[in-house]
């Protein structure tokens, strides 16, 4: 299985991302299974959702281009661009608090699946960044808007347009880390959010909804759409075909 969805006992579903082979790269199963969480995050007995994947290397390296590389033209990348956006904004407006448990790397739409996430936990020395920009494209899957919403101007467009790896420790100075850890990211998780699963559901609902009505005004929904068709069209420019021909040669030596 490309994926777990586990429920504890304490209240709360884990989905864990299980391609460690492919650093916990997303491809379409990956995606179904985010749905299906998503889903049953919304079931009237769970009060949170953490999300991480097997190992200790990587979180998530975003898109499978072992997967993607088949899509050249601006309407074969939007589907799939499009696909992943919607789950990831269902997933940022889900009325319970919702966890990203940084195991290890966090790349590209990695990044991304992490921003729509309320809180991010990283393992200490873990490095992350949205290095998009070194593929010649920019963040696809909503989490350029998603981020804007999260950080201040200055520091998400730092993280955007640089498109560097930085440290967790670095990250938590900007804001996008919430906190670090050193052992186990479960235990991290049940840690951090200890206290609210604590409190009714219905409160966690609605202190939710501060957030989810101040997205629905501002539009955030319209904004990630426009962000994913700028993408596609960037998918099909040469400079993006070059970057994937050279990995897909990298990959095969």
């Amino acid at each position: 299985m490309a994926y777990i969805i586990e429920k504890s006992e304490k209240g709360y579903l884990i989905f864990t991302i299980s391609r460690s082979e492919k650093r916990n790269a997303i491809n379409y199963a990956v995606m179904e299974g985010l749905t299906e969480a998503v889903k049953r995050a919304a079931e009237p007995d769970i009060k949170a959702l953490m999300i991480t994947g097997t190992g200790d290397r990587a979180f998530c390296s975003g898109g499978d281009l072992s997967v993607f590389h088949a899509l050249h033209t601006k309407e074969e990348a939007y589907p799939m661009l499009s696909k992943m956006a919607n789950i990831l904004y269902e997933l940022l407006t889900l009325p319970i608090p919702t966890l990203a448990l940084l195991n290890g790397t966090a790349i590209g739409g990695g990044c991304e699946l992490a921003a729509a996430c309320d809180f991010r936990l990283a393992q200490k020395g873990i490095k992350a960044g949205f290095i998009q920009g070194k593929q010649a494209i920019t963040t696809g899957w909503g989490g350029g808007s998603i981020l804007a919403e999260k950080l201040s101007g200055p520091s998400a467009m730092k993280l955007l347009m640089e498109a560097e790896l930085q440290t967790a420790e670095q990250l938590k100075e900007t804001g996008f880390i919430n906190s670090l850890y050193d052992d186990s990211p479960l235990q991290a998780g049940e840690e951090f959010i200890e206290k609210m699963l604590g409190i009714d559901l219905s409160v966690l609902g609605s202190y939710k909804r501060v957030w989810i009505r101040k997205w629905e005004e501002t539009k955030l929904r319209e904004r990630i759409e426009e962000e994913v068709r700028n993408c596609s069209i960037l998918w099909e420019s040469d400079a993006h075909i070059q970057y994937v021909k050279n990995f897909m040669r990298k990959k095969s030596q």
